[in-house]
């Protein structure tokens, strides 16, 4: 918590914001809450620093996806065991667009599938970054903006029972990524079509 509060707690969670976006496999989202409970008065201002560093760093997963995917994209989406997630994120890209962005970068799936995928399925530049600004908004302010308000209570039990809370918010961050990672549809033929595809087909 002490090293939550420092000054460069900011930098830091700028740093991992921006290269979980991209490539990087651990969320910031632990970061963020123990920065928001250190110091529930900045929790707003740092949820901001988590959302535009997002965003920026989905420019480069976008990069990747779109210019360097054979050469990059191929090897880091093999490295992050997404191989199989890959089509079908391009598939519910290619269905969906931004609203597929909105609702999965909202939630426990990485990020960074999303952004890659992205590029490479040419999605409009402009709709992707919007589109990437309202998911990690939706979620990150959401994140500053409980802990502006109740912070301080939530602080004095946490700091007493850190252990327990901290194992509690990973089983549900994995249980999270789990359930979610798998994109649903209320459209069942669209939902089954991505969620049976196995290749990508190119633009």
């Amino acid at each position: 918590m002490e090293k939550a509060a420092h000054p460069a707690a900011v930098w830091w969670l700028a740093f991992f914001c921006f290269l979980e976006a991209s490539f990087f496999p651990i969320p910031p989202h632990p970061l963020l809450g123990l920065m928001c409970l250190a110091e529930p008065k900045k929790a707003i201002r740092f949820a901001l620093v988590a959302t535009l560093a997002s965003v920026a760093g989905a420019l480069l997963g976008y990069a990747i996806g779109w210019g360097l995917y054979d050469s990059v994209g191929v090897w880091l989406i093999g490295a992050l065991g997404l191989d199989d997630s890959f089509p079908v994120a391009a598939c519910y890209l290619r269905e969906y667009d931004w609203q597929a962005i909105v609702v999965a970068g909202a939630t426990p799936v990485p990020f960074k599938l999303l952004t890659i995928t992205a590029g490479f399925v040419a999605m409009n530049l402009v709709t992707f970054v919007l589109a990437s600004l309202a998911a990690r908004a939706l979620i990150f302010m959401t994140i500053g903006i409980l802990f502006r308000l109740f912070g301080a209570p939530i602080k004095r039990v946490i700091d007493k029972y850190l252990g327990t809370v901290t194992t509690v918010f990973v089983i549900l961050v994995v249980g999270g990524f789990v359930v979610l990672t798998q994109f649903r549809s209320t459209d069942e033929e669209i939902a089954d079509k991505c969620d049976a595809a196995t290749e990508v087909r190119t633009i």
